[in-house]
């Protein structure tokens, strides 16, 4: 995938179909505008090309209210290649930026330096000076400039819009089914492996410490999921929380125990995916009574692998 970071690059690709977004967690909502851009792009000969903003535009202008990112900005062009967008420019966001009329960002960034036929808005973005370059303007300018223009519906579920801020909303109370719904897949974080209290040896049950780069996390508690070592998917039940039969911790931390494996992962980079929320954060009247419910989770985990409903989420991933 050409990711483009100055629109003098020789190396950009035209003619275009064009979206415009921050495309944080790429939900279905962001899928259905992708695929529709690939897909008109494939028809009509162009190069299917998203526009996306570093940072957020909100972390710049008005940073008390910027959101947690849902994925690193890695994770999302890995996903937008999985979808097939084959070129991603991204701007970077300045007070300059938004202070440019949605006409001139049309003209000077879609139209001369990228060469659109086509762009396609998800329901309800706008973009420009007082966000004016919404899609009945961008329908406007199309019809005097020779593009088209058009909006995406909206994906539904449950009768709820689905959105990135819903999709946080949903992890950051535990709801990792719903969110996963959301997403389309199951909700991933990604980190290094380093060294923790090694109290897990202890009790026969060593885990994974990961230092998490993913700024959402979802809520403490103990979950089933699937983990990423050496390309390799793995079964796993993952503790996210302060650890307070051991000793209260300041901040959440995130420890993955791997079923049926054996091998050292300090310094290795590993992916987490949550499938299933087995319970709330407990503290235990001592080690033994921890081990045995850290037993008992593995036991659930292990059955819950076994079940149909589990083998279709390894093809969300």
């Amino acid at each position: 995938m050409n990711i483009i970071h100055d629109l003098n690059d020789p190396a950009i690709q035209r003619p275009t179909v064009l979206t415009i977004g921050v495309f944080d967690g790429l939900h279905l909502g962001h899928q259905a505008i992708v695929r529709r851009v690939v897909e008109r792009a494939l028809l009509i000969d162009a190069t299917p090309t998203l526009i996306t903003f570093d940072p957020h535009p909100r972390q710049v202008l008005k940073p008390e209210t910027a959101p947690p990112l849902l994925q690193t900005f890695a994770q999302k062009m890995e996903g937008l290649k999985l979808l097939g967008m084959q070129q991603v420019v991204v701007m970077n966001f300045t007070h300059e930026l938004a202070a440019l009329s949605a006409e001139e960002f049309i003209g000077r960034f879609m139209l001369e330096a990228l060469g659109a036929r086509e762009i396609h808005l998800g329901k309800g973005f706008a973009f420009g000076k007082d966000r004016r370059g919404n899609i009945e303007l961008l329908r406007r300018e199309a019809e005097r400039l020779g593009f088209v223009a058009d909006e995406v519906p909206e994906v539904r579920l449950q009768h709820h819009r689905i959105s990135s801020t819903m999709v946080r909303r949903l992890l950051q109370s535990g709801r990792v089914n719903l969110g996963r719904r959301m997403l389309g897949r199951p909700y991933g974080i990604e980190g290094t492996v380093i060294e923790g209290r090694k109290l897990g040896r202890t009790i026969s049950f060593p885990t994974a410490n990961i230092a998490v780069e993913n700024r959402v996390v979802p809520a403490d508690g103990v979950y089933i999921t699937l983990a990423l070592i050496d390309g390799v998917w793995h079964r796993s039940v993952t503790n996210i929380g302060k650890r307070p039969t051991v000793g209260l911790d300041v901040e959440s931390k995130v420890e993955t125990f791997v079923l049926d494996f054996d091998k050292d992962l300090y310094g290795k980079t590993i992916r987490i995916r949550f499938l299933h929320r087995l319970r709330g954060e407990k503290k235990f009247a001592g080690l033994d009574e921890l081990k045995t419910q850290i037993a008992r989770d593995c036991e659930t985990a292990t059955r819950y692998f076994e079940t149909a409903a589990a083998q279709r989420n390894f093809s969300f991933i």
